[in-house]
């Protein structure tokens, strides 16, 4: 029997998600083996880990090989924990033996750069890396509103909102869902906070845009895209992220909440609605081909468009780990077709997957 496994830096992580994987499996005529980069034995290529035992519907600690086809849900972090699991990973992707549902995508600074010379080009936000205070100063003075992103971040986390008034300064965030804002009285003192924020992570830095509704709630559009068990890219669902009033994200781990796409498309004008649903439709009906074309291939992904005040289109981030909770939250009959996709792929790529996946070095590591 195949055996399908579950990376991730826990066992006690997207317990339900993992579990209703696990639950599919015996149909489809497999096995789920879920393990942590670091119970890898390098020398005998067995792994601890926790087998599913369809019969209880339980979990039983084992140790067992390392799958040949492996679902990687590693979210990583500053902690030692991902810093020591992250290298095994990597090793493990550029095994011939060993075939991954995706590979992952790089940061958001070579995604930016992968991304500009095509015909998606427009749909981007200038985006540049930071390399020091005067930068950032330099484009607060220009722009007046800036965005200042991890290059590595996700969910949200480490976003600022800048905004050079007359004579201060205006840094806002949002942390624990709660907005948290605060005025630097002159440049000597934003200078000094922006060498402290600067010494800890690479950032990037894009304009301001104006991504808010009329109640001033920031917004995006979510939509979720796999390969179906042909190996063909399918659009899950779309959904309506709404950020917190006067916040800077639409983030659900951020207090956002979620309506419906078509919800959301009817309460505009006809014309208005037609036309984004066109664009969007193209820009998710080119991106997954041109990813691919530029990195390893993929199973899943995540992608993040918001729609300015001025009708203007951007695609705010692309995600290789997406979760579920915008497309189930007004399409909760997609349960069982999501938790079903993931054993259908790797069933596909079982039969296919030599002839489908790429040598790994050959391509851009995903971080």
């Amino acid at each position: 029997m195949l055996t399908f496994g579950i990376l991730s830096l826990s066992l006690e992580s997207e317990n339900s998600y993992i579990n209703e994987i696990a639950s599919h499996a015996e149909a489809s005529g497999m096995e789920v083996f879920r393990f942590i980069p670091s119970e890898i034995n390098p020398h005998t290529l067995f792994a601890r880990g926790r087998k599913f035992v369809p019969q209880t519907k339980t979990w039983v600690d084992c140790e067992a090989p390392i799958p040949a086809i492996i679902y990687d849900r590693c979210f990583y972090g500053e902690d030692e924990h991902s810093k020591q699991c992250l290298p095994i990973v990597t090793w493990l992707k550029s095994r011939s033996d060993i075939t991954f549902l995706g590979y992952g995508l790089p940061n958001k600074l070579e995604l930016y750069h992968a991304l500009k010379n095509t015909s998606l080009s427009s749909y981007l936000p200038a985006t540049q890396a930071v390399t020091d205070v005067e930068e950032v100063l330099e484009e607060l003075a220009a722009k007046k509103k800036i965005i200042l992103k991890p290059i590595n971040g996700s969910q949200g986390y480490g976003i600022y909102y800048l905004k050079q008034n007359e004579k201060t300064f205006h840094v806002k965030t949002e942390k624990q869902k709660r907005i948290i804002s605060r005025i630097f009285p002159n440049e000597a003192k934003l200078t000094q906070w922006l060498n402290q924020l600067l010494k800890h992570r690479n950032y990037l830095l894009q304009p301001y845009l104006e991504l808010s509704n009329k109640e001033h709630q920031p917004f995006d559009i979510r939509f979720l895209l796999q390969k179906n068990e042909l190996g063909q890219w399918e659009e899950q669902g779309r959904g309506i992220r709404i950020g917190n009033t006067g916040g800077i994200l639409s983030n659900l781990a951020a207090g956002g909440s979620v309506i419906s796409f078509k919800e959301w498309l009817t309460a505009l004008q006809p014309v208005k609605g037609e036309f984004l649903k066109q664009e969007l439709d193209y820009i998710i009906s080119r991106l997954p081909s041109i990813l691919e074309s530029a990195f390893m291939p993929l199973f899943e992904i995540g992608v993040d468009i918001g729609i300015a005040k001025d009708g203007s289109i951007w695609i705010l981030d692309i995600n290789s780990k997406p979760g579920r909770k915008v497309v189930l939250s007004t399409n909760p009959e997609l349960q069982e077709t999501l938790s079903a996709k993931p054993l259908q792929y790797g069933k596909f790529l079982s039969i296919t997957g030599p002839t489908e996946r790429k040598v790994y070095y050959e391509k851009t590591l995903f971080h």
